[in-house]
């Protein structure tokens, strides 16, 4: 089956091979078209990827596999509960457990949600999928 994720007309499995992994993802991303691609992404590189479409559920998901889940990546303006408010909740859980934000949002809209978009553990959107598996590898190895 092709690919319904492209990059700049280009299919995503033409890109050059990344560092591979194994570990367990979970990506709460309410945009169903942004979530599945993310997965696949991830996926192809050999993570294993779980999905949520809101806050309640990405917080769910997680405290039911809290000893699977290596790394969380939260959409910070997500229905039912905000990146922040998940990520805090996730912390209470799990102290200490690695978590990217990532938004489309600008800066002043990022602040008013509590996260500040320079810190190194954020992705701007539209997402390339080279800043994506880089971004995931360079916070798992942290």
């Amino acid at each position: 089956m092709k690919s319904v994720c492209h990059e700049k007309g280009r299919d995503i499995t033409s890109l050059p091979k990344a560092s591979r992994g194994s570990e367990t993802i979970l990506i709460a991303e309410p945009d169903s078209d942004v979530r599945r691609c993310t997965k696949e992404i991830l996926r192809r590189r050999g993570y294993r990827a779980v999905e949520a479409m809101d806050g309640k559920e990405a917080i769910r998901i997680f405290a039911d596999n809290k000893d699977r889940i290596d790394l969380v990546i939260l959409d910070v303006i997500m229905p039912k509960k905000t990146g922040k408010e998940v990520y805090n909740e996730i912390i209470k859980i799990r102290p200490g457990m690695r978590v990217i934000f990532s938004s489309g949002c600008g800066p002043d809209i990022m602040r008013d949600k509590g996260i500040q978009a320079g810190t190194a553990r954020f992705l701007t959107k539209p997402l390339s999928s080279k800043e994506l598996l880089q971004k995931v590898r360079d916070v798992l190895d942290e």
